[in-house]
């Protein structure tokens, strides 16, 4: 299971007792901030995309959406989702549980700049009722960022 393969991660940093699990369902923003109790735009959503052959996951803000004049521009390629399917296979984690930890190997993963106005924010931890908070710091150090973008739109409107 997922959220075991992102709990032994995290205990390499000794971070595994942050990971918060719940009785209920937190496998969209609107459900994962339900859960938590706070704003929906404070939850790292994580997006799977194919660009050239390679898994690129990006984070960004729970109110943010892809802009794609900006993903083309950044990856030299349209935005195009992963399927389910195609998710779960190449990051290693299934829809709603899709976080940046413990990914399989050759997948990039990128933060979007909608995050930095947040001192915290929530990325799931690999299971449709799990997340974990973080500041952004550490979140671009555990996810193995590789570069912060700008990619996003709608949250700065």
């Amino acid at each position: 299971m997922a959220i075991e393969k992102v709990r032994k991660y995290f205990a390499g940093y000794g971070m595994e007792d942050r990971i918060i699990e719940f009785d209920v369902s937190s496998a969209t923003v609107e459900l994962a901030a339900q859960a938590l109790n706070c704003e929906p735009c404070r939850i790292a959503k994580t997006l799977s995309f194919s660009a050239d052959g390679r898994t690129v996951l990006i984070v960004a803000a729970g109110d943010a959406k892809i802009d794609n004049g900006k993903y083309k521009a950044r990856f030299g390629t349209k935005a195009k989702m992963l399927s389910p399917d195609e998710v779960e296979r190449t990051v290693g984690h299934a829809v709603g549980g899709v976080c940046p930890f413990a990914v399989n190997e050759g997948v990039d993963v990128y933060l979007d700049v909608s995050l930095k106005r947040f001192d915290t924010v929530f990325p799931a931890c690999g299971s449709g009722n799990s997340a974990i908070e973080l500041t952004v710091e550490e979140l671009e150090r555990y996810s193995g960022c590789v570069a912060l973008v700008d990619v996003c739109k709608g949250w700065n409107e």
